[in-house]
């Protein structure tokens, strides 16, 4: 059992709440267990007593006595060990503040029905000596690979979600579509509306006035075709709804292929040979403003494997469109 413990509070930890302070540094500590040793005096602040709901400050004293803290099982250990290794090999950008994932199609970011393994589940393997945990400030679709911005601190999480809250960055993505649009580059404006089928949750277009209705922009040019059958587009979200791209590209009558939701292609239309049937959307790379108010974070994400193969079939050179 560890002794008496006095740990400062950190500059990005201004105006937090002293039960999340200690869910951050303590996962292990229930909150019953907290709030005992806070009525007995056994937590405090500066030396005086305190309550969860404590706003703590820059440079203040946090008593943290011995915790009975349950250790993690050998299984346990080895799931934290897997994590942190699939982690390292899709980390693509690291710096003190962030770091940056090129996500693999079929890994879901958060859990839900059905999802066992997540990232916002792996980044526990990652939490740092304060033991904090690195912070998701963006989503991708689980079959949507590419890059993925996470926080490492809790101040750099809340500089990078208002950037991406104020649409200050620039998005890029890569997406093979079915056909060609009538013009070789647009901006789609919709307004979207989830809505309950059989086969799960879906966006439509809807009606400018219809209730939960969010309107939802995005911008698309040509880079390359093969023929009229299939085409390289790159799209940028202004707007940043559930699968926007998947359905903005559909509502231009070209899907993207793979797509288990919105591609619905006509009898005559035969899927390519050795293009595999798999969603072939790519968050290609991000521009964002980096959270210590110096410069930007700009980092380009490799293609995955099922749509290098669609590339090099299709005699595409990504190199073309850099």
């Amino acid at each position: 059992m560890a002794g008496v413990e006095q740990k400062t509070v950190d500059s990005d930890e201004s105006g937090m709440r002293l039960d999340r302070w200690f869910k951050t540094h303590y996962p292990g500590l229930g909150f019953g267990r907290l709030q005992k040793l806070l009525r007995s005096g056994q937590i405090r602040i500066d030396g005086g007593r305190a309550k969860t709901d404590t706003r703590i400050q820059p440079g203040q004293t946090i008593r943290v006595p011995p915790l009975d803290a349950e250790k993690p099982t050998n299984a346990a250990k080895s799931s934290n060990a897997s994590d942190a290794e699939r982690l390292s090999a899709m980390l693509i950008y690291e710096d003190p503040k962030v770091f940056v994932f090129n996500k693999p199609a079929g890994l879901a970011v958060q859990g839900g029905s059905g999802v066992a393994r997540h990232v916002d589940g792996m980044l526990e393997a990652w939490r740092n000596r304060r033991g904090e945990k690195p912070r998701l400030v963006h989503r991708l679709d689980r079959d949507t690979s590419g890059v993925l911005v996470v926080a490492r601190t809790r101040q750099a999480a809340q500089r990078l979600t208002a950037a991406f809250r104020e649409r200050d960055t620039e998005k890029i993505y890569w997406a093979l579509v079915k056909g060609a649009p009538g013009k070789k580059e647009g901006r789609i404006s919709t307004w979207l509306v989830k809505e309950t089928t059989p086969d799960g949750d879906r966006m439509r277009v809807a009606k400018h006035g219809e209730p939960d209705a969010d309107h939802a922009v995005s911008y698309y040019r040509v880079i390359e075709q093969a023929g009229q059958n299939l085409s390289w587009l790159e799209m940028q979200p202004y707007t940043g709804r559930t699968h926007q791209l998947r359905v903005h590209a559909a509502h231009i009558e070209c899907p993207i292929i793979g797509d288990p939701k919105y591609f619905e292609a006509d009898q005559n239309w035969d899927f390519p040979g050795g293009v595999q049937n798999k969603l072939h959307l790519h968050a290609r790379r991000i521009v964002i403003p980096h959270p210590d108010g110096k410069g930007t974070v700009d980092v380009t994400a490799p293609l995955p494997p099922h749509m290098v193969q669609s590339w090099n079939l299709l005699g595409f050179d990504k190199d073309y469109a850099e």
